[in-house]
């Protein structure tokens, strides 16, 4: 019996494949637990369009992170904070005010989890931040945290 894995299943096959396997195992164990479907014309024919429209999407998804990264790679934003007489933040600067600083500064709106800050800017400065904008595909920033007035 041929059967397509529609999961990863170790040992037997990973997502996608279409492999030979026992009847028995196919039909009482594979298909039943939805690891696998019987590789029949119709599903092989599903299967394929399937990769299809997920190859179109990834190529939309790069891009359009190509798009953001050309739009942010060597741009700058301004974020303003209350700050001691020593030039450190009452608070930190967090990905989310990035994120709020690229929306009004450049209308240009990312993820959160897209800026690769390691830790909270919690001083006056000027900073390159990496942001991810898709996959492989970083741009770096300039951010320049300067005292609020």
């Amino acid at each position: 019996m041929k059967v397509i894995f529609i999961k990863d299943f170790p040992g037997a096959g990973k997502k996608g494949d279409i492999k030979e396997v026992r009847d028995g195992y196919g039909r009482n164990y594979l298909i039943p637990r939805g690891i696998a479907i019987e590789a029949t014309p119709e599903n092989l024919e599903k299967l394929e369009k399937q990769e299809q429209l997920l190859s179109a999407r990834k190529k939309k998804d790069i891009l359009r992170a190509k798009e953001i990264k050309n739009i942010l790679e060597g741009s700058s934003i301004t974020i303003t904070s209350k700050a001691g007489q020593d030039e450190k933040l009452f608070g930190a600067i967090t990905p989310e005010d990035i994120v709020d600083a690229l929306l009004q500064q450049k209308n240009v709106e990312i993820d959160k989890h897209q800026v690769l800050l390691e830790q909270p800017i919690k001083k006056l400065g000027i900073y390159n931040v990496p942001i991810k904008t898709g996959e492989n595909i970083t741009a770096e920033i300039r951010v320049w945290v300067v005292r609020e007035k």
